[in-house]
């Protein structure tokens, strides 16, 4: 389990009892203001702890969806544009309008940690409007993996999403063209 600086003074009191604890191998500073009841822990983890007001998005999104086996080399995070910058060698960050940071926004359960992601809808919506930044072999084959997934999305969540974007019907052209 992965805690931050402000949890672990909530559990022991103070800084002194902390490294008190420390000390004794009881808790293990993993990086700065990070620290786990285990010597290891993911990544994953260690991120969405540090990061909890972000939410993954794009690669990372695609991948923890289960639309491509290709992971990541970094962990996407989108934050609101109002928010820092988020300086982590490990993350690529997005910044959102804040009228749709929010939008398809889950909680999901991955390798035994919960993580804050863009539901499928929200990433079919996304697929298509990004879909000119992607290599045209990725982008097929997240396609795909939505096919297979068609019938278990909710397609008025999906129009829905869309609507909040601009060019909303060229969206819903392509992706009835290309998924539905």
């Amino acid at each position: 389990m992965v805690l931050t600086y402000k949890q672990c003074i909530e559990k022991y009191g103070s800084d002194h009892m902390l490294k008190k604890e420390i000390a004794e191998g009881n808790i293990f500073q993993i990086e700065k203001g990070i620290y786990s009841l285990s010597r290891n822990c993911s990544e994953l983890e260690i991120i969405s702890v540090k990061y909890p007001k972000a939410i993954f998005c794009g690669e990372s999104a695609f991948y923890y969806l289960g639309l491509t086996d290709e992971i990541p080399d970094l962990y996407h995070l989108a934050t609101i544009r109002t928010d820092g910058r988020i300086k982590d060698e490990r993350v690529k960050q997005t910044f959102q309008k804040e009228d749709i940071f929010h939008v398809g926004q889950i909680k999901m359960l991955y390798h035994n940690t919960e993580i804050c992601i863009y539901s499928l809808e929200r990433m079919l919506v996304e697929l298509v409007r990004f879909k000119a930044r992607m290599s045209f072999d990725y982008y097929k084959e997240i396609i795909r993996a939505y096919r297979k997934f068609v019938y278990n999305m909710d397609i008025t969540k999906v129009e829905e999403y869309a609507s909040e974007f601009k060019n909303s019907d060229k969206l819903m052209q392509i992706i009835e063209l290309e998924v539905l």
